[in-house]
């Protein structure tokens, strides 16, 4: 069985770190760590959560073709470092949590990648977890709604839609979508 790219996104607050966290605890799969030029939020470890970089540490990076896939992203630039992806794929399968632009270019540069989108079971329920959070404020959040309804509309693009309204079996849904995929 060969190793799988396993790319994971939906609307923010929908529970894709939850998800990945109870993916990494069943053994078998490494998550791709992406660069970003953020700032670390509470929490966040360099080169765990992801690599905290410069803009023109990330141009740079751009231009020497280094990553899988990059965006700009409410004002800030995230991308998955290429050589790190590679690498992993030899030992594991690995986890991506980007958005949706960004595994629709994944997906071009790697056919068979497994795109899995994430929803939450209503818009109600999404805001509310990006009110638990607490990690934005309002206006932070109110993009973010926003931009639901836009991700959502690339759902069709995608090789699989879980709803997330119970962890375990959002998580359980998604280990036989791997797999089935694996077969």
């Amino acid at each position: 069985m060969k190793n799988k790219l396993i790319v994971l996104s939906g609307p923010s607050g929908v529970g894709k770190g939850t998800i990945v966290k109870e993916l990494l605890k069943k053994g078998g799969y490494a998550l791709s760590v992406s660069c970003t030029t953020r700032p670390k939020r509470n929490g966040e470890k360099e080169g765990i959560s992801y690599f905290f970089v410069s803009e023109e540490k990330f141009r740079e990076t751009i231009a020497s073709g280094g990553f899988l896939e990059y965006n700009n992203h409410f004002g800030n630039f995230y991308g998955t470092p290429k050589t790190f992806v590679e690498k992993q794929l030899l030992t594991y399968d690995v986890i991506l949590e980007i958005e949706v632009d960004g595994a629709l270019s994944v997906k071009r540069s790697y056919p068979d990648a497994l795109l899995i989108m994430i929803l939450p079971p209503d818009e109600n329920e999404l805001k509310a977890r990006l009110l638990k959070r607490g990690s934005e404020d309002g206006k932070s959040i109110a993009e973010r709604l926003s931009r639901m309804d836009y991700e959502v509309s690339k759902k069709s693009e995608y090789d699989f839609t879980v709803i997330n309204d119970d962890l375990q079996t959002a998580v359980e849904e998604i280990e036989r979508i791997i797999k089935s995929a694996k077969k």
